[in-house]
């Protein structure tokens, strides 16, 4: 049984934008899906003896597919490595995804589609701060796990009283303002901070984590919207207010921007940005296309930026992780090469692999939650910091470290570095997280 990456069109129209990147009851169990489970058999929506089947929605095609397409073809891949060795608990697991083209009405004709249709088991991955709100409620309501939201926003991990079932997974933005905040206060205390944020969650998330160190630094504040490809008033004012270092909380097309507008006005500041805009080999294709040829595109687009990083990724070969990866893309990949974007994807369906075996044979959603709040903070795998999974808290990993990039590889500047939202401090990992490496044959136990 073969996972099914489903390019289903969008029933809506999809955005017009250019440029943009970004962040009732399941129809019943069928007559063998109401027994008591036992020995693996059907226990739950979504669970037959020999199959789980989960789903997600991504922006397949348009405009914004570029980047993020390629997170569910490396989660694809692991998922069909993890089945040629029997699957989980003798399941394998079916993957549906479906193209919501980054537009949130979208998104929730395709989340409907998947729970009352498909009759999934759990949404694993969902992409984008602004799409995956528009269905977050209605996942909760039907009793659905929603589990590793791809968006850093603290909505997915914060409150999990109002939202029992949801949990994030990348390091929150808030956390990753903090550490930011800290490491420019304490090795460039003289620097005049521009903010550059995306007019949403992961904008305001980033910047209360910031302001709590650099708020005497910051010298200009500007923000843009999704959607409105003209940032040349942004930049021109940050260049006006006499930064000469920007923090941007940006996607990727956003980071191609403000690249572009700079090297036009003869701007030059020092740039740090945050992870989700700093993948360099697809900064450096779209500033390529943006140009329209006049700026060389390549994996040296963002040399001299400063960025975080919570996985290890393709510019790492030695890295046991990356060598695993580049094994399942090998063995189960689609056409083209590994890439950051899939080893995401592929560590996400690791980690979901994990909760699967935690959660037993007897699989039910509400004992995967429960797995999910009793053990996943203690789950190994390829994140640099350990997870925050608990009763009181569903943010994902808790830390990253700070790199500068240099020929589209990264160069450490910190070690792992850990925190949580609100004034939690700031410390170095202990937990020897980072050195963790992949288990024989590349599929987790127990």
């Amino acid at each position: 049984m073969k996972t099914r990456l489903r390019r289903t069109a969008p029933l809506v129209g999809v955005l017009a934008s250019a440029v943009l990147l970004a962040g009732c009851g399941a129809g019943g169990r069928d007559d063998e899906g109401g027994e008591e489970g036992g020995g693996g058999g059907a226990t739950d929506v979504g669970v037959t003896e020999d199959s789980v089947t989960v789903g997600a929605h991504f922006p397949l095609t348009g405009v914004a597919a570029p980047g993020y397409s390629e997170i569910p073809t490396g989660a694809q891949a692991y998922f069909d490595f993890v089945n040629a060795q029997g699957g989980v608990h003798g399941r394998e697991i079916e993957y549906i995804v479906k193209d919501d083209g980054y537009n949130p009405t979208n998104t929730s004709t395709v989340t409907n589609e998947l729970v009352l249709q498909e009759e999934i088991f759990a949404m694993v991955g969902g992409l984008g701060t602004p799409t995956h709100s528009a269905v977050v409620d209605f996942l909760r309501d039907e009793g659905v796990p929603d589990l590793f939201v791809s968006s850093g926003s603290l909505m997915w991990g914060d409150d999990p009283d109002s939202y029992p079932t949801t949990f994030g997974w990348q390091t929150d933005y808030e956390s990753e303002g903090k550490i930011i905040g800290q490491y420019v206060a304490e090795n460039m205390p003289d620097a005049k901070v521009g903010l550059f944020l995306q007019d949403d969650d992961f904008g305001e998330d980033a910047e209360k984590g910031v302001r709590q160190f650099l708020d005497d630094q910051i010298v200009g504040v500007e923000r843009y919207t999704s959607g409105n490809t003209d940032v040349a008033p942004q930049i021109t004012g940050l260049q006006a207010s006499g930064a000469d270092l920007v923090l941007g909380f940006t996607t990727p097309s956003y980071t191609a921007l403000a690249k572009l507008v700079s090297l036009t006005t003869g701007f030059t500041p020092k740039w740090f940005f945050s992870n989700v805009g700093s993948d360099s080999a697809l900064v450096g294709s779209l500033l390529e296309r943006f140009s329209e040829g006049a700026v060389s595109g390549g994996g040296g687009a963002l040399d001299g930026t400063m960025t975080t990083e919570y996985l290890a990724g393709v510019d790492q070969p030695d890295d046991p992780w990356v060598q695993l990866w580049q094994q399942v893309w090998e063995e189960h990949g689609e056409k083209g090469k590994l890439t950051n974007y899939r080893i995401y994807g592929m560590s996400q369906a690791y980690t979901f692999v994990q909760a699967l075996q935690a959660a037993g044979e007897d699989l039910t959603r509400e004992g995967l939650v429960e797995a999910l709040q009793e053990s996943g903070a203690d789950f190994a795998g390829p994140h640099l910091a350990p997870y925050r999974y608990g009763e009181d808290s569903h943010l994902g990993i808790s830390g990253m470290r700070l790199v500068e990039l240099t020929g589209g590889s990264s160069e450490p500047l910190t070690p792992v570095l850990v925190t949580d939202i609100g004034d939690a401090p700031i410390e170095e990992d202990s937990s020897g997280q980072a050195d963790d490496a992949p288990p024989e044959g590349g599929v987790p136990t127990e």
